[in-house]
């Protein structure tokens, strides 16, 4: 049984998927802390925060808006970590780790979604 967001799966994974990310990062050029690397951060810690802060919300359409709002924040940090990996900033072969995570999160987040729309 669910008692707290701490209790999803996808939220479990996504805070993973913080760490791995962060560890990433930390090889950018030190000219993108305030770009890139900033802007990968605010992706990767967004996903996570907006699951808990749906789960706690009242209402089931706030819930489900907020699970929206990260999934938006997921596809955003795949289109960031590209621009990395473009930019050779990253290689490659953490990217191909990095996207089983993101695309088992996305499929959880999807089902969410979905469960939350049958329900109304």
């Amino acid at each position: 049984m669910i008692k707290s967001y701490r209790d999803l799966i996808v939220w479990q994974k996504s805070m993973e998927l913080v760490e791995f990310v962060y560890q990433i990062i930390k090889n950018l050029p030190d000219n993108e802390e305030y770009g890139l690397s900033i802007q990968i951060r605010k992706c990767v810690v967004s996903i996570p925060s907006n699951i808990a802060e749906g789960y706690g919300r009242k209402y089931t359409a706030d819930y489900k808006r907020f699970l929206q709002i990260a999934r938006g924040s997921l596809y955003e940090l795949q289109t960031q970590l590209e621009i990395a990996v473009r930019l050779k900033f990253i290689d490659n072969q953490y990217i191909k780790t990095i996207e089983s995570h993101l695309k088992e999160i996305e499929k959880m987040l999807n089902t969410l979604i979905n469960k939350i729309k049958n329900t109304n």
